[in-house]
């Protein structure tokens, strides 16, 4: 993995602490709308997906085919203004969590996801195998990893979003 990606990673998560860190109980999870997750859901979408990119370059590598995939931008993530709906395997439980809980699950998830990647000896297969995403289609691994700190920035506009708003309303 490259060390602008493992920088992406870290810097990505450390600024997502960084927002959520201060939070009240109430804060961390109100919801502002039915239809609409509490920052407390986000985070725990974030665990979910982390664990669910880990699944599916697992997956991916034992593929047999081997056949190359165009690379995606996948950097369309951070357009806010495209929505995507969740997967039902990374939709968040509804039930409340305290921000350290939510801390830990999230420093746990990539602990396991940076140990599950250095056990892969050659890097250069992630670029060549490749494993269906359920909104950008048939993504080489590599850019799965890109895609976990990506959408970790599209989620974090959207908790500072959240907290204006719950600012507003207080």
């Amino acid at each position: 993995m490259s060390n602008l990606v493992n920088d992406n990673l870290y810097e990505t998560r450390n600024n997502l602490v960084k927002e959520i860190t201060s939070l009240s109980y109430s804060q961390f999870n109100d919801r502002l709308g039915m239809n609409m997750w509490s920052i407390a859901q986000v985070c725990h979408h974030l665990v979910l997906v982390e664990q669910a990119t880990m699944k599916a370059i697992a997956w991916g590598l034992k593929k047999v085919d081997n056949t190359q995939t165009e690379r995606k931008n996948v950097h369309l993530l951070l357009n806010r203004t495209k929505k995507f709906k969740a997967p039902e395997i990374v939709e968040p439980d509804v039930e409340p969590y305290e921000v350290q809980s939510i801390i830990d699950l999230l420093e746990n998830s990539r602990k396991k996801s940076l140990t599950f990647l250095s056990t892969i000896e050659d890097k250069s297969i992630l670029v060549e195998k490749s494993f269906k995403h359920p909104a950008l289609g048939e993504l080489p691994l590599d850019q799965w990893i890109e895609q976990i700190y990506l959408h970790e920035q599209r989620h974090i506009e959207q908790i500072k979003e959240i907290k204006l708003l719950l600012d507003a309303r207080h």
